[in-house]
């Protein structure tokens, strides 16, 4: 994939809401996270262990392309939107 913008692989494994995987709910809240590098892409409430999935990074963005947008989120960042028509927020996490 000669234009992936990520400098992760598309087949990273990733968490998201079941949700939108399986609803097409909107992805509103991503997490780069410092400790491991791992990617979030939830909703604006924290969610429940029992709604969350692992999937590729490639199927996040498949179903979502305008995550393509975090690509560059530094570590230990995290962007939200309160409806995916509105503009990603970009801050550091709070320790």
């Amino acid at each position: 994939m000669s234009n992936w913008p990520f400098t992760n692989s598309p087949n990273l494994g990733v968490i998201t809401l079941q949700q939108f995987v399986l609803q097409n709910a909107p992805i509103l809240h991503v997490c780069h996270d410092a400790d491991d590098g791992a990617w979030q892409f939830l909703g604006l409430e924290n969610p429940s262990v029992g709604e969350t999935t692992v999937v590729s990074l490639q199927k996040v963005v498949t179903l979502d392309p305008s995550i393509t947008e975090l690509a560059d989120l530094p570590l230990g960042w995290h962007a939200w939107r309160r409806a995916a028509s509105d503009p990603w927020n970009r801050e550091p996490m709070l320790n």
